[in-house]
Order: structure tokens, then C-alpha cells, then sequence
């Protein structure tokens, strides 16, 4: 659903960048705690990608830098740093054994019964935030200055959406991984395009598709050890977008419809040219 909104701001990068630089809150976290507690994790990754985005905004505001060469350094600034962290990590007393590998690219088997309990409570957080202000979203996506005229705070309403992206991202990192997460944002919303035009269930349909493409995926992957979660969620993701952008009854290579239409117009020849 943040996928969505990500896509008509014209913002996927800023999701890669995000995901990103969460690494090294996660890492940090760790550090400062000694433990590997979703909850504690989440928090770290959540500050290091809200700093991030603070970084991306001023940037690009206060220099002559525009905001995808912005989105690129912080990306690779924070995506380092997580990564020297991650080596620091792995020397000290538990850290080999912490699994914070899993972060890269995702471990489903990492997980425990509690961390789906936070990550369902954060998600339920996010798609109440979704639809409560859903009239707010559709005029803001749109046309940012015409909600200013109707007394709807854009910029309150981008700090939002800014705040739900983090949150997204910091969810799904451990699942699917911080070099993957931009792709679970952005597949299934670019999936949901080929169906409908309607806001409204372009966010069903992005948040069902990313859904199922993350259930097949970590299925494969839990299935066996040392499978990581991540590329299985993309794969999948990425083939339900094939299907939709073949398929798709909205601007679709082939559509349903048009198929659909055809045989039957086939049949009618076919049975009228029997009769003569």
C-alpha cells in the first residue's frame, strides 16, 4: 500500500535509499544492547532511516544537488556504514551467532513467533493509517496544492508518508532483507496498475499481491536452512508482475478482456458460417 503512494510521488528510489541506511540502526541497536530483540531493532532501524530521509530533504533543499544524486549518496553512505558496523558486529562475543546476516538479505528462519506478532501489530498500524485518512491521501498524492486550497496540510500529510515508508521498511528488512525491500515496495504496486486505475483498490491490490508474494516466498525459503527469504519474495513478486503486465485489463500486453472478446467473436463467425 506504501508502495503505492511511493510510486505516484515519483519516489521509488527513496525506498531503496531508506532500506538502506536502516543496516546501520539495526547494527547500532545490537551494539548498544547486546541483544537481538525485533522490538530493539526495529527502533534503530527506524531512527537510522528517518535520519536519512532528513538528510535526503536537506540536501537536496539547501544545495544545488537534486534529490536522486541525494538519495545516492546517503544510500551509499549508510549501506557502508552498516556494513563495517556488521564486521565490527560479528568479532565482538555473540555476534557471529546473532544472525544479523540475515538483514542483508532476509532469513525467515530467523524468526520467531514474537517477531511476527510486532511486525503483524506494525502493519495493522500502517493500513489503519492508509484508510482512516484515505480521502486526505487521494487528494494529496494528486494534486499537493490543490489540497492546500481545501485546508489539507501537505507538507504534514508528506511527513506522514515519509514516517509510514520507514516503518514499512523497518518491518519487512528482516524478512525480506535491506538490499531486496525496495523491490517488495515497488513490484506490487506496479503490478496493481495493470488492473484497475481506482486509488482505492490499487491499495487492495498491491497490499494482496505483496501479500501472497511474500507468504509463497518465505514458504520456499523456510522450507529448507540457509535459504534466504528475500530473492524467493522477489521472484515471486516479479512473476505475479509479468502476469498482470500481460494480462492486465488495464493497458496490458494481452488483456483478459480483449481475449475474452475475441473468442467470442470467433465463435460467432465460426457458428454463423456453419449455419450458411
Amino acid at each position: 500500500m506504501v508502495g503505492v503512494m511511493s510510486n505516484l510521488r515519483q519516489q521509488g528510489l527513496m525506498s531503496d535509499a531508506i532500506s538502506h541506511a536502516a543496516l546501520p540502526g539495526v547494527i547500532l541497536a545490537f551494539l548498544l544492547t547486546g541483544e537481538k530483540q525485533l522490538a530493539v531493532l526495529i527502533i534503530g532501524a527506524g531512527i537510522s532511516g528517518l535520519i536519512a530521509a532528513f538528510f535526503i530533504y536537506g540536501i537536496e533543499q539547501s544545495t544545488r544537488i537534486k534529490r536522486d544524486a541525494a538519495m545516492g549518496i546517503i544510500l551509499s553512505v549508510f549501506f557502508g556504514g552498516g556494513i563495517m558496523l556488521l564486521s565490527i558486529a560479528n568479532r565482538t562475543g555473540g555476534g557471529s551467532q546473532s544472525g544479523l546476516d540475515s538483514f542483508i538479505f532476509g532469513q525467515a528462519a530467523s524468526m520467531v513467533r514474537s517477531d511476527t506478532y510486532v511486525m503483524g501489530g506494525l502493519a495493522l498500524l500502517v493500513m489503519v493509517l492508509v484508510f482512516l485518512f484515505y480521502k486526505q491521501w487521494k487528494v494529496v498524492l494528486f494534486d499537493p496544492q490543490h489540497a492546500n486550497m481545501m485546508g489539507i496540510h501537505a507538507h504534514l500529510f508528506s511527513s506522514l508518508y515519509t514516517f509510514l515508508l520507514v516503518l514499512v521498511i523497518v518491518i519487512g528488512i528482516q524478512a525480506v532483507g535491506v538490499i531486496l525491500m525496495a523491490a517488495l515496495l515497488i513490484i506490487p504496486a506496479l503490478s496493481a496498475r495493470y488492473w484497475t486505475h481506482s486509488l482505492f483498490f490499487l491499495f487492495l491490490l498491491s497490499g494482496f499481491f505483496g501479500g501472497f508474494a511474500g507468504g509463497v516466498g518465505t514458504l520456499i525459503s523456510s522450507s529448507e536452512s540457509n535459504l534466504p527469504t528475500g530473492p524467493f519474495i522477489v521472484v515471486t513478486s516479479s512473476s505475479l508482475f509479468l502476469i498482470s503486465m500481460i494480462f492486465g485489463v488495464k493497458k496490458g500486453l494481452i488483456p483478459i478482456k480483449r481475449l475474452s472478446r475475441g473468442t467470442t467473436v470467433l465463435s460467432e463467425r465460426t457458428s454463423g458460417g456453419e449455419g450458411k
